[in-house]
């Protein structure tokens, strides 16, 4: 066997999507030889996805023409040699565009192989003694969904080098189906949590009914069970996405709102995190303006540092700092949300309708966020495969006050804006009867890091016009 040495690592694309190979720099002398195999931070450097594999797994095989495949597992591979060469096919085998796409190409110990869960794997030994490789990220299931293509697929139509009639193929694999019977392999589940809320709900307009998509209210999927962890095979999600939160202001002031704030809003995301870390989900979850004291003279960007003044805000912050040990996370810090149900809006109109004058905040500064576009936003990221981190997220527009909003509401409803009175906090609270939550003053988000990504947030009175008279 001859082994190229001196050669640079570098990525070589292929026709599948997600499917690179690797030259690989092997370094030898009288001696024999030495490469580095897997190597984290150069190849993830180089594009390489930072699969997180759990389990390395060597074939030997004794002849030439030693034939194994077509196989498509719900795992990504590191496919490599470490001694002999091989021929090796790989047929796209996922749902969509792609399915059916081939490529080939021999492999010996300086190139290797980067194959996405559902592409299709086989090989053919060129050479006796052939040691072939291959690190997996996830470990071997009965539960698992697998997909088989035939060796002699006519559709694929490989050109193997050494015809298949003339080696050794086993009986199972010689019966595998054509490609026109192949069960695709989905791809992972995307998985909404809290999806009967404000936001769940806009997440479902936004994401559809598509089979891969989940969708789980707190009585399908208690984030607080003792068996969160084993309550699905997680290794088959791809995305969760945390739409749940206990929103309650006020009541989390009171013993038991405050354990509930803390159980919805940090030890549930935390757990999530924990799942999300140990099976390579990305994990998207909803934070608030309440993370910040409401202190600041411009705009909150990602990093100022949190400083929440009650209950609900220091819950929603823990969470946050959870949510970010999982490696693939998003976090949306957003403000001020109207979504479908009971909101400020639709009790601004109600009150506009039913003849009373209220008395609205006007010592409050922020933006409205329509949980449609929390939707889009959160599509967004996960589309253009944005970095990974923080981002706010709010509507366009002018800082406003809560009474402008109300104003806004009765001007577009036909109603006198004057009808509003303008109301500090402080005197619109002091007759409360029960805990009054301290509630930011000043809760305008920057947008500079979602909009640099590709996203516009459209404009808040444009979305405003539209939900009252939709």
């Amino acid at each position: 066997m001859t082994v190229e040495f001196g050669k640079q690592l570098q990525v070589v694309e292929t026709p599948i999507p997600g499917m690179i190979v690797l030259e690989l720099p092997v370094h030898g002398d009288a001696r024999g030889w030495f490469k580095e195999n897997w190597q984290r931070e150069k190849m993830t450097t180089l594009g390489l996805p930072d699969f997180g594999p759990v389990q390395n797994n060597i074939s030997f095989n004794d002849a030439v023409g030693t034939t194994r495949g077509i196989h498509a597992e719900p795992w990504d591979k590191w496919v490599s040699v470490a001694t002999g060469r091989i021929f090796g096919a790989w047929v796209d085998l996922r749902e969509g565009d792609s399915f059916g796409t081939v490529f080939t190409t021999e492999l010996d110990p300086s190139r290797a192989i980067f194959v996405p869960r559902g592409v299709g794997n086989s090989y053919q030994t060129l050479e006796p003694n052939t040691a072939y490789t291959y690190l997996v990220n996830d470990h071997w299931s009965p539960e698992a969904t697998y997909s088989f293509l035939n060796l002699a697929d006519e559709t694929a139509a490989i050109d193997w080098p050494i015809p298949l009639a003339d080696v050794e193929i086993s009986e199972k694999d010689k019966n595998h189906p054509r490609l026109a019977e192949v069960t695709p392999i989905a791809p992972r589940k995307t998985l909404v949590v809290g999806a009967n809320g404000q936001l769940g709900l806009a997440l479902r307009a936004e994401l559809g009914d598509a089979a891969h998509i989940e969708y789980a209210s707190r009585a399908d999927l208690d984030l607080g069970a003792p068996d969160l962890a084993d309550a699905r095979r997680w290794r088959d999600y791809g995305t969760i996405i945390n739409a749940a939160a206990y929103t309650a202001v006020d009541l989390a002031e009171t013993p038991e709102g405050r354990r509930d704030a803390w159980l919805a809003n940090a030890e549930g995301p935390a757990r999530l995190a924990r799942i999300a870390a140990a099976n390579g989900i990305t994990l998207v979850h909803v934070s608030s303006d309440y993370v910040f004291d409401g202190t600041a003279e411009r705009p909150y960007r990602e990093d100022d540092a949190l400083a929440p003044l009650g209950v609900y805000g220091q819950s929603k912050a823990a969470g946050d700092i959870a949510v970010a040990t999982a490696p693939r996370h998003y976090i949306l810090r957003t403000s001020w949300v109207i979504g479908e149900g009971k909101n400020f809006v639709r009790t601004m109109a109600s009150l506009a309708e039913r003849g009373v004058d209220p008395a609205v905040v006007s010592d409050q500064i922020g933006r409205l966020t329509f949980a449609s576009e929390i939707a889009r936003a959160i599509a967004h990221l996960l589309n253009v495969q944005a970095p990974y981190g923080t981002y706010n997220i709010s509507n366009a527009g002018p800082l406003l006050s809560w009474a402008d909003i109300a104003r806004r509401v009765f001007s577009v409803l036909g109603h006198d804006e004057g009808r509003i009175r303008d109301v500090a906090t402080a005197d619109y609270f002091a007759s409360a009867q029960g805990p009054v939550a301290p509630r930011p003053h000043y809760s305008a988000l920057d947008t500079a890091s979602i909009e640099a990504t590709g996203f516009a947030p459209r404009d808040a009175d444009a979305m405003l016009l539209t939900y009252l008279r939709g």
